[in-house]
């Protein structure tokens, strides 16, 4: 047979219909609020059948937390480039891998997703998108404790303290922050943003070489 594989082809058809299932559901949650929506709402935004939206997601919280995944994995993406050239200040440094989460935080998603997004995770934490959901929590974690060990193998950190465990604090301090920034719906990104940076800021004084 000329031309593409069909295994290729449908690999390409099911990416493609999977990325319109996710972008109808992006666009209708933040325009309608996600307890309004309906799976045939969903499937027929992204023109396709109700038994096809089966195919790829169990439930519409379960696209939900795809969506969720998607978000997570871009701003890991972006916070490797950030880690591979850090600013020469260890505060700066930590706080625009930080930023960087925050700022692409609700590009996909708003508050209330969110808040659904995360009661979905604890109540179902068995499912394949909630277990990838935490798997990405994960990853996250692990890049602000490679942020602190760079910035200790450059002598701009003490290394007299365990990198893992300085990271963990870190991410454990702008995680909370964050599930409050979401909670608020009157707290802003800048207020988020402002809370975490004297944290860091006085982390970073005390753990000056």
């Amino acid at each position: 047979m000329k031309g593409f594989p069909v295994t290729g082809l449908r690999a390409r058809q099911k990416a493609d219909r999977n990325r319109r299932l996710t972008e109808a559901a992006v666009e209708l949650f933040r325009d309608a609020g996600y307890d309004a929506v309906r799976i045939e709402d969903i499937a027929a935004r992204a023109e396709v059948s109700v038994g096809t939206f089966y195919n790829y997601f169990e439930t519409k919280g379960d696209l939900l937390v795809s969506i969720v995944m998607m978000e997570v994995e871009e701003v890991i993406e972006a916070g490797a480039s950030v880690l591979a050239d850090p600013p020469p200040d260890p505060a700066e440094a930590i706080l625009r891998l930080i930023d960087g989460y925050y700022d692409h935080s609700l590009v996909y998603l708003t508050k209330e997703m969110w808040r659904r997004a995360m009661a979905i995770s604890i109540e179902a934490p068995m499912t394949p998108f909630s277990q990838r959901y935490t798997e990405l929590d994960r990853k996250l974690a692990d890049q602000v404790c490679a942020m602190v060990a760079r910035l200790q193998a450059t002598g701009r950190l003490r290394r007299d303290v365990p990198a893992r465990a300085v990271g963990e604090m870190l991410f454990n301090d702008l995680n909370n922050a964050f599930m409050e920034f979401v909670k608020s719906d009157e707290m802003s990104l800048d207020d988020l943003k402002g809370q975490v940076a004297s944290h860091v800021r006085l982390l970073a004084q005390a753990l000056s070489p």
